[in-house]
């Protein structure tokens, strides 16, 4: 059983960076895929990025490649995600999510857990 609790959403002007932080409580995170989603108000929500157990692969969607970076720090129990030049497209909910299935590869990311989302608004 993993717990994710989101923080760093807020308010951003184009072009600007935010990061967002997910906590993770439980004994499963290190051994577990770590992501992130979002979804916009009136939309799906969509695959942002993720990254591997021990933070050496990372996988991003087309959208977000060159602007946002995904990490990790399994010592601290903690996922980031930097978010640079944003674009008010960007703006939505965003969700971390996790995956333990420890056989799945981080391309068939399927999460398992949730945290509530943290809202990321970016002014034109």
């Amino acid at each position: 059983q993993v717990q994710l609790v989101e923080s760093g959403g807020g308010l951003a002007q184009a072009g600007g960076s935010l990061r967002l932080s997910c906590a993770a409580s439980g004994r499963t995170f290190s051994s577990s895929i770590m992501g992130w989603f979002r979804q916009a108000s009136g939309k799906e929500r969509e695959f942002v990025a993720a990254i591997n157990r021990n933070g050496g692969t990372t996988y991003y969607a087309d959208f977000v490649k060159g602007r946002f970076t995904i990490s990790r720090d399994n010592a601290k129990n903690t996922v980031y995600l930097q978010m640079n030049s944003l674009k008010p497209e960007d703006t939505a909910v965003y969700y971390c999510a996790a995956d333990d299935a420890y056989w799945r590869s981080i391309y068939r990311f399927t999460p398992a857990y949730w945290g509530q989302g943290t809202q990321v608004t970016v002014s034109s």
